[in-house]
C-alpha cells in the first residue's frame, strides 16, 4: 500500500499539477469562491458540516472536533474514495485544503487505502494564493491595447493571438465586456479571487521573456476587481491607443447590441444614469424603445469617450503611442498597431 508522501511546496505542486489531478477537499462554497484552475472538488465536509466542526473546535477543542468530523463524514467516505479512484491518474493525486492541515491529511489517507499515491500542498490553498498574488504583483512585460469604446480592441487582440502573439483576454476571464452593457450575453462572473487564479494560470502559460498583450481596462471589470499591484503595473507599461471616429465605430456596436431586448438595453443605460444625467438618460432610453440604436449608442459614447480620454491623461505620457484610423477593418488596424509596437521600449 502506498504511503502518503511528505508535503510539497507550491512551486513543485504546480509543476506536478500539469500531469497529476488536483483534489481540493475544502467545502463547496470555499471552492466556488476560488480554486486552482482545473482542480476537482471532493469536499471532506459540506458547508453545514464544516460550520458544525468549526464551532465544535472553538467551544470544545481539537479532539472533540475530530470526533464530530468523523461522525459527520464517515457515512460518505466510500463515495469520496470512489471519486478519488476515478479521478486519479496512474495511481496518483495531489491534495490540498485551506492550510494543508487535517482535512487534506484525512483525505490523503483515505485515497491511500486504494493504493493512490498522494502529495499534499504545504500551506494549502492559502500558500497558493500568496504565491500567485506575489507573482502577479511583479512588473511584467506587457503591451496595453487601448482605444475608445467600439474600436474593435477585443477582436484585434484575437487576431493578434491567431497570428502568433501572446495575448491574455481579461474580459474573457471576467465574463464581462467592461461597460454598463458588458454583462449582456455573458456567463456569471467569477469572484475577484478566482479571476486572479485564472489570470495567473494564463500568465504561467506564456513565454515571460516576450511581451504579453492586454486590453486597457479599469481596475474593475463588471463586479470583478483585478489584483491592485497587477493593475498598477498595467498603467506603467506601454499603451498603444487606437483612435477611431464615432461613425466608424457605430456599425460594429449596433451589430453587437441590437440583438438584445429593449428592456435589457434600457436597464444597462440606467446603470450609468447618474453620469449621463437625467435628460440624456431619457433620450437614450426613448431611442432604444423606438429602435433607434444608433442614437442611443451615440449618446452613451459621449460619456464613455469623455471618461476614457480623461483616464488616458493619468497614464505616463511617454509610454503612450497613438494610432489613428479611418476604418474598422480588423486586419488593417492590427497591422497599424503592430507597426506602432515596433517603437515600444519594454
Amino acid at each position: 500500500m502506498y504511503q502518503v508522501k511528505a508535503k510539497t511546496d507550491i512551486i513543485n505542486f504546480l509543476k506536478l499539477a500539469d500531469t497529476i489531478p488536483v483534489i481540493d477537499v475544502r467545502s463547496p462554497s470555499e471552492f466556488t469562491t476560488g480554486h486552482i484552475p482545473g482542480a476537482f472538488n471532493i469536499p471532506l465536509f459540506d458547508d453545514a458540516e464544516r460550520a458544525v466542526v468549526g464551532t465544535k473546535y472553538k467551544k470544545e477543542g481539537r479532539i472533540e472536533a475530530i470526533l464530530e468530523g468523523v461522525r459527520l463524514s464517515g457515512s460518505s467516505m466510500h463515495s469520496k474514495l470512489e471519486q478519488g479512484i476515478k479521478l486519479s491518474k496512474e495511481g496518483k493525486l495531489l491534495v490540498h485544503c485551506w492550510r494543508g492541515g487535517m482535512r487534506s491529511e484525512a483525505m490523503a489517507w483515505l485515497f491511500s487505502l486504494a493504493d493512490i499515491e498522494t502529495e499534499i500542498l504545504e500551506g494549502g490553498y492559502k500558500s497558493y494564493r500568496r504565491f500567485i498574488l506575489d507573482n502577479l504583483s511583479e512588473n511584467k512585460k506587457m503591451i496595453i491595447l487601448g482605444g475608445l469604446t467600439g474600436s474593435g480592441k477585443t477582436r484585434i487582440l484575437k487576431y493578434l493571438k491567431e497570428t502568433g502573439h501572446q495575448v491574455i483576454d481579461l474580459e474573457g476571464l471576467a465574463n464581462h465586456k467592461g461597460s454598463a452593457f458588458g454583462s449582456l450575453g455573458q456567463l456569471p462572473q467569477p469572484s475577484s479571487e478566482h479571476f486572479a487564479n485564472l489570470l495567473y494560470g494564463k500568465w504561467r502559460e506564456t513565454d515571460q521573456s516576450l511581451p504579453v498583450w492586454f486590453e486597457d481596462e479599469s481596475r474593475s471589470i463588471g463586479t470583478v476587481f483585478m489584483p491592485e499591484e497587477f493593475y498598477l503595473n498595467m498603467q506603467l507599461n506601454p499603451a498603444i491607443i487606437l483612435l477611431m471616429d464615432v461613425k466608424s465605430r457605430l456599425p460594429r456596436l449596433i451589430e453587437e447590441y441590437s440583438g438584445y431586448s429593449a428592456e435589457e438595453l434600457a436597464a444597462s443605460v440606467m446603470k450609468i444614469s447618474k453620469r449621463l444625467g437625467g435628460d440624456r438618460t431619457s433620450e437614450a432610453v426613448e431611442a432604444i424603445q423606438g429602435g433607434d440604436f444608433a442614437r442611443a449608442i451615440a449618446i452613451t459614447l459621449q460619456y464613455y469617450d469623455k471618461a476614457y480620454l480623461y483616464g488616458l491623461k493619468r497614464k505616463p505620457q511617454k509610454n503612450i503611442y497613438y494610432v489613428n484610423t479611418d476604418t474598422d477593418d480588423i486586419e488593417t488596424n492590427a497591422r497599424k498597431i503592430l507597426e506602432a509596437a515596433k517603437k515600444v521600449n519594454i
